[in-house]
């Protein structure tokens, strides 16, 4: 659930292409219809490469058939992107400590009992 006032990107376009956005606590109508849309477009974005696996695999393909399939994996990546960038934009920030901690390999509570790398020859 998004927080008050939070900004959602819509998985859908508005006029002129323009994308569309929506300012809430997550939990109406319009957040419910966003959901199924993605989880649709998500969906239907799995069925597709499914099928292009089929076609691919098959090696029989005409050029037309190749053109249809690169027009429908740009709709179904474009679809799956914006839903990755609304999510993303969702996610909560870390706290920079969180981060430190991740980030340096000479903090010793982070050494303590993990495996040490190996070096092949």
């Amino acid at each position: 659930m998004s927080p008050a006032g939070q900004v959602r990107l819509l998985p859908w376009a508005g006029p002129e292409g323009k994308p569309c956005y929506l300012v809430g606590e997550g939990t109406g109508y319009l957040s419910r219809l966003a959901d199924n849309m993605e989880s649709a477009q998500l969906g239907l974005a799995g069925e597709l490469l499914q099928e292009a696996r089929r076609v691919l695999d098959a090696r029989q393909w005409t050029s037309g058939e190749l053109h249809l399939l690169a027009v429908k994996l740009t709709e179904a990546l474009t679809n799956v992107h914006r839903i990755a960038v609304s999510r993303g934009e969702r996610l909560p920030t870390p706290a920079y400590e969180d981060l430190d901690a991740i980030d340096d390999p000479e903090d010793e509570d982070d050494q303590q009992g993990a495996p040490q790398p190996t070096q092949r020859t």
